[in-house]
């Protein structure tokens, strides 16, 4: 087992971890518990692992306190609750100064070990380690992994790169924060941010061109739909969950009703009951594919009784399902949606006494909260007044500070929000 550790853990450390862009997720600093990282497939969850390990290098951590065991390497299979212990055990005693330190291990797809929930929570009760875990999707969910730790565990939701993230992917220019733009660089960043609505943040996608990116989300979605939806669930009706999924990435930003999606597949023959329609939408939301945005109220019925607005986890998939709408309203909405969840905002709409609707009020985790209503371009006047009055009146209602957020001042709202794992 010794030699088998051993020759793990030189293999990943003999080149270094890659060098990675820096992802905006936030990351909770508590101890004794278990850090889960969850999100949708191929968001770059692995990944975020790998730059965790830099991070620690970079701050002075020895390779020798930290393990990386990706436990669908075949070297490792079967894995057991004993074979995992066995294979923890061995590393300590191949460097057994860590008994005396602080040790960081990394499991990915942590479920191939049957029975590691009760292996890791005894180390962490027992050892001085630092434990990050992730899961795929198709066989163990983010909830589910805070229910099997019984509480010692905390999430931790990568997505798609954000915008910042994608300039820093590609190298291209960065305005500092509160930086003032050049005319030149404002129209070269107004252009990057047309690319990033309709090509998405997916990082295996960015480089792509744009029919083989479009095939490759729409694969992601099939994936995501057999394997995480259909297969995990045992859902029978797999035409039906298509249905239900095009039809939420399809309207993006609007309003979304369960008796509405009823009353359509009624009238094309289709005999579905609402519960199940609801079980679907919760599996797609458990998937981390598309969110469901409730009104924002006090009042539980209200919120249950009122549509919902839908968002996808990254507005490239919302264009892969447009089918040629050139329309960026939606796809912009879609990125200030993804902004404010990676912020770790509790997110809702708000419509105003006289029915006018202001798309988001955001409350941060500091408690503070702030109104944001979106428009692609307000080069109308009587459209910026329109906007401007909705929000005008959802500020009075409810004593918030709100904001009108456009393309054109996109970066200077929320480019200098960025907070980055590395702490800049």
């Amino acid at each position: 087992m010794k030699d088998l550790v051993s020759l793990l853990h030189s293999e990943f450390f003999e080149n270094g971890p890659p060098q990675l862009t820096p992802r905006e997720a936030r990351i909770p600093e508590v101890e004794g518990k278990i850090l889960a990282v969850v999100g949708m497939r191929r968001a770059g969850k692995t990944y975020f692992l790998y730059q965790q390990i830099h991070r620690l290098l970079e701050a002075g951590a020895p390779e020798t306190s930290i393990l990386y065991l990706n436990l669908e390497d075949d070297r490792l299979q079967p894995v057991d609750r004993t074979r995992l212990a066995r294979l923890l055990e061995a590393f300590y005693a191949l460097h057994p100064e860590n008994h005396d330190r602080r040790v960081f291990l990394f499991f990915d797809e942590i479920q191939n070990a049957q029975g590691w929930p009760a292996v890791l929570r005894r180390f962490l009760d027992t050892r001085n380690v630092r434990i990050m875990v992730t899961g795929s999707s198709a066989k163990l969910l983010g909830s589910e992994i805070a229910s099997v730790l019984r509480g010692r565990s905390l999430p931790c939701e990568i997505s798609p790169f954000s915008f910042a993230e994608r300039i820093r992917f590609l190298g291209a220019d960065f305005p500092a924060p509160g930086q003032s733009l050049a005319p030149a660089a404002r129209d070269r960043l107004l252009a990057q941010l047309h690319t990033h609505l309709n090509d998405g943040g997916f990082p295996e996608t960015v480089p792509m061109q744009p029919a083989e990116r479009i095939q490759t989300l729409q694969n992601y979605v099939d994936v995501v739909i057999l394997r995480d939806i259909v297969e995990r669930h045992g859902v029978g009706n797999v035409a039906l969950v298509r249905y239900l999924i095009r039809t939420l990435l399809a309207t993006a930003g609007s309003r979304f009703t369960v008796n509405k999606l009823f009353n359509d597949l009624k009238s094309q023959g289709i005999r579905v009951a609402k519960n199940t329609l609801h079980e679907y939408l919760g599996y797609v939301e458990e998937a981390f594919l598309a969110f469901l945005v409730p009104i924002a109220a006090r009042s539980i019925r209200k919120r249950q009784v009122n549509p919902r607005k839908v968002y996808a986890v990254d507005p490239g998939l919302v264009h892969a399902f447009s089918f040629g709408s050139e329309d960026r309203g939606p796809l912009f909405e879609n990125l200030i949606y993804t902004d404010l969840r990676r912020r770790g905002c509790e997110v809702g709409y708000h419509i105003t006494r006289s029915g006018r609707e202001v798309d988001f009020i955001a409350t941060f985790p500091d408690g503070r909260a702030r109104l944001y209503q979106v428009t692609y371009d307000v080069s109308s006047e009587s459209a910026r007044r329109r906007e401007e009055d909705a929000l005008d009146e959802a500020r009075k209602e409810l004593g918030v500070e709100g904001r009108l957020v456009t393309a054109e001042n996109y970066a200077s709202e929320f480019l200098p929000e960025v907070r980055r794992t590395d702490g800049s």
